[in-house]
């Protein structure tokens, strides 16, 4: 059974579910910074999804990417899967831009999280509803 692992929990907010991959919130203001976590039980390497979830994660990835990136006038996205502070298999989207407080250096560490308000995050589900409608769900909070 898939369970979030409890940092990602803390430090995210939930936005939905493609067929494979829960799309979470990074509670940072600074950056639009999304992450996909497969729904798949102990994976922490990208070569433990068989092939099709392998495809799947990829198609998502880049379908969130290309979508981010119109949506949110990014300068260029980062996309990436680390897992040296949580274990569990996650795909980091981050929309770049070049006024934000870390360009051109990577997000990870730069600055403390800037948490967002209630309506920043009501602001960025109503602009992810005009954009991801075939083949996701919505978590409602």
């Amino acid at each position: 059974m898939f369970v979030l692992d409890s940092r990602l929990q803390q430090d995210t907010v939930p936005i939905g579910d493609f067929p494979l991959c829960r799309l979470l919130l990074m509670n940072d203001a600074h950056y639009p910074w999304f992450i996909l976590v497969p729904r798949r039980e102990d994976v922490s390497e990208l070569f433990q999804l068989d092939a099709g979830d392998q495809q799947a994660l990829w198609q998502e990835t880049t379908q969130l990417a290309e979508m981010l990136k119109d949506t949110f006038a990014a300068d260029k996205m980062n996309v990436a899967t680390l897992g040296n502070m949580v274990n569990q298999l996650h795909m980091h989207v981050v929309v770049r831009r070049r006024e934000d407080v870390a360009w051109p250096a990577p997000v990870w560490g730069k600055h403390p999280a800037q948490p967002y308000s209630e309506e920043q995050v009501a602001a960025i589900r109503s602009k992810l509803r005009l954009v991801l409608a075939e083949n996701f769900s919505f978590v409602e909070v």
